[in-house]
């Protein structure tokens, strides 16, 4: 048996492992992207079709939050992507920066 308060250490983030993160949520952001637009698309071509304000507003309300949502996931995912990037980048100007203080 394992003894409960051993702790696994964390993995060290590295360039390979950002970009392949990186790769990951930008394909989901991409996949959300094109729902997103097939979303708007169907909206705008298919208009509410009753004579109640009431059943229009709440249609447009509803519009208005499917499109909202599915919109917000696509920028979380991009963003995420373009973070991840952004941190490889990092790591690896940091790792350049060590092996020229370990050379001197």
């Amino acid at each position: 048996m394992t003894n409960s308060s051993e702790k696994p250490s964390p993995k060290k983030a590295t360039p390979a492992n950002c970009l392949v993160g990186s790769l990951i949520s930008g394909s989901l952001g991409y996949a959300l992207y094109t729902l997103t637009a097939s979303i708007i698309h169907s909206f705008a071509t298919k208009p509410l079709s009753s004579s109640n304000p009431l059943v229009l507003r709440i249609g447009s309300l509803v519009r208005t939050l499917v499109m909202g949502v599915a919109s917000l996931g696509t920028f979380v995912f991009f963003f995420v992507a373009f973070g991840l990037i952004l941190l490889a980048i990092q790591l690896l100007l940091q790792g350049e920066q060590e092996t020229e203080q370990k050379k001197q």
